[in-house]
């Protein structure tokens, strides 16, 4: 665990990468919420406001051949894993050069190793099948699912986690707990703690409060590991925050709660304590993004047809 309560938000010197690939996510989601108000965009999306440095942190540490699975807030995931902001996108606009043809828009992403779903739970068992594949075929590898707290209300979690303990499979279970499911506080609608439900099936848990890319990165390394090698599951909670709405307008708490939100976020931190390497970059992705959603725009409807 790294600094456990409400401690400063991250002050350690991110290299240039990390820190671009953060607010690459940062002015991505910022411009989804823009184009929905424009009305460029339809139906519905979740953005990772916020929890931009969970999967920065992480994905370093996953290779080519470990399976990830994501979720309706998954944005970051897929960017974190792929730099593919041009053909998310596209994904989400309809637009020629989408990711799977425009038909799977912000919730269900399918590239390579690489599967989303909107629906709360799902991934669970499908990864905890994924991984006794692994386990069977490619030692060493392992999937990886990413969830929110609210997911744990999913009596399919549970199943899922008794399965992979008995058969010891190499599933790393990583959990976003934001504090909200939607619109209920997680103290009102979770009995006892995300710990102690993996305590319940012998399951090894790690919780982290820190927001600093480089400490969260070196104390995953060894967990990570020991999923791959040991071939056993893990979950590993980040206790996050989410700045902006559920999906793209239905923000029901109120403004103190939101000032505490927006005074813990890493950016604000970060900048405070870099702010040459911060403004630069900052101002780097900003135009890096414009630039891409004038590009995707301009492009014409994806022409996908059912085979």
């Amino acid at each position: 665990m790294l600094d456990e309560g409400a401690g400063p938000p991250s002050r350690s010197r991110l290299s240039d990468a990390d820190l671009s690939a953060m607010l690459l996510i940062r002015h991505f989601e910022k411009s989804l919420l823009k184009l929905f108000e424009q009305g460029f965009l339809h139906g519905t999306t979740h953005t990772c406001l916020g929890q931009e440095y969970v999967p920065v942190a992480l994905t370093p540490l996953l290779r080519d051949d470990d399976h990830i699975f994501s979720n309706h807030r998954g944005h970051g995931h897929y960017l974190a894993r792929y730099a593919d902001p041009e053909g998310l996108l596209a994904e989400l606009l309809g637009r020629a050069g989408a990711v799977c043809g425009g038909v799977g828009g912000s919730q269900h992403l399918l590239r390579e190793r690489f599967l989303s779903t909107g629906v709360q739970g799902q991934s669970l068992p499908v990864a905890t099948g994924v991984a006794l594949h692994l386990k069977r075929s490619t030692p060493g590898a392992l999937a990886c699912v990413y969830t929110g707290d609210g997911t744990w209300g999913e009596g399919v979690v549970y199943e899922a986690l008794n399965i992979a303990a008995r058969w010891e499979l190499p599933l790393l279970v990583v959990t976003e707990n934001n504090g909200i499911a939607q619109s209920t506080p997680t103290a009102q609608q979770m009995a006892g703690d995300i710990g102690g439900r993996a305590a319940a099936f012998g399951i090894a848990y790690e919780r982290f409060t820190d927001t600093d890319v480089n400490r969260l990165r070196a104390a995953l390394r060894p967990l990570v590991e020991q999923v791959r090698h040991a071939s056993r599951p893990f979950v590993v909670e980040f206790v996050t925050h989410r700045l902006g709405p559920h999906s793209k307008g239905d923000d029901s708490r109120s403004p103190a709660e939101l000032r505490a939100v927006r005074a813990a976020d890493w950016a604000a931190g970060y900048a405070a304590g870099h702010p040459e390497q911060f403004d630069r970059i900052d101002a780097e992705q900003s135009r890096r993004v414009e630039r891409i959603v004038a590009e995707v725009l301009a492009r014409p409807l994806t022409a996908w047809s059912p085979r």
